[in-house]
């Protein structure tokens, strides 16, 4: 039965909200779709805590993405909270409160579960991929990996490595400095060949699906779009070599300049630097070329999890 839900994927760095009819046969119709970035993990990596004027933010966000949901019909509105949620230590205050403001309960779901949520997501957005593939979601406070097979995870690997916390710990000087982004390729490639590569890379995934703001908002430059277009995003191929020249030419532009490009979202200009850093050392760790852009991820998991909805090739496994 064809139900109409609004999904919020609440993250580290940025709201996103989807309001669709989801089928559990047909998958979803979307009717609306927003994102905000509102930073909740602002300073958490130093501080363990929320910071007061970023919870304030985010449930702003929240309570409006909730009244849209509803004036739309949205019988359901289901939120699931990721990384910050998952890191800090009042947590339990903050989900409370949420709760108690927005009418809505939150659901906070492990690295392990964000990337399944994804995956299923991501897979209802591109359709059938052929072979084993990988996922990745770069996020503001981690990074999902998942390798799938016709519709099966074969390996899922979440690492508490986010852009927030990138830019906080290494990108200190503006515009950036060639040393602050080789430390952090180094941080970044160490991570990945201490907590990924044995599990991921073992497994030879023949392609690579990111999802997320970064891979979006380098799509959006590398087609030299105005603003931010979901259809020419969605399947965009972007290669290895448009990664480096890009990653190279965002970080000689002061955090300003990056603000004012056109497609580039608001509050996302001093994170695509460390984003793209991320993006390049997956595809390096995988011996790949190019990643394949989705524009469909968590917040359509949500609402496909809810309606039981399965890639075909799952389906026909059962």
């Amino acid at each position: 039965m064809t139900r109409l839900l609004a999904g919020i994927d609440l993250g580290t760095n940025t709201v996103r909200v989807l309001v669709a009819a989801a089928d559990p046969a047909t998958g979803l119709v979307p009717l609306w779709a927003d994102q905000a970035v509102t930073r909740l993990g602002e300073g958490l990596a130093a501080r363990g805590t929320l910071a007061t004027h970023a919870v304030e933010r985010t449930l702003a966000a929240v309570r409006r993405y909730r009244d849209r949901a509803r004036a739309l019909g949205a019988r359901e509105v289901l939120l699931v909270a990721t990384a910050a949620a998952r890191q800090a230590r009042d947590r339990s205050a903050f989900l409370a409160r949420l709760q108690a403001e927005s009418d809505i309960h939150p659901r906070v779901v492990s690295g392990e579960e964000e990337a399944e949520l994804t995956l299923l997501g991501a897979s209802w957005g591109l359709g059938a991929a052929g072979g084993t593939f990988a996922l990745l979601d770069i996020g503001g406070g981690s990074t999902e990996f998942v390798v799938a097979e016709a519709g099966r995870t074969l390996a899922a690997v979440s690492l508490r490595l986010g852009v927030v916390q990138l830019v906080e710990r290494f990108f200190r000087s503006d515009p950036v400095q060639p040393s602050e982004l080789a430390a952090c390729r180094a941080y970044v490639d160490a991570r990945f060949r201490e907590e990924a590569w044995s599990r991921i890379g073992a497994l030879r995934p023949a392609r690579l699906v990111a999802t997320a703001g970064t891979p979006a908002t380098l799509a959006v430059l590398d087609l030299g779009l105005p603003t931010y277009e979901p259809a020419r995003v969605h399947g965009h191929q972007l290669t290895a070599d448009a990664i480096a020249r890009l990653t190279a030419d965002l970080a000689r532009m002061p955090v300003a300049e990056r603000a004012r490009l056109p497609g580039l979202e608001p509050g996302r200009a001093d994170v695509i630097v460390p984003g793209a850093v991320v993006l390049a050392a997956a595809l390096a760790g995988l011996g790949l070329s190019e990643i394949t852009v989705s524009d469909a991820g968590l917040r359509e998991g949500i609402l496909l999890a809810a309606v039981g909805w399965l890639p075909e090739s799952a389906r026909q496994d059962e």
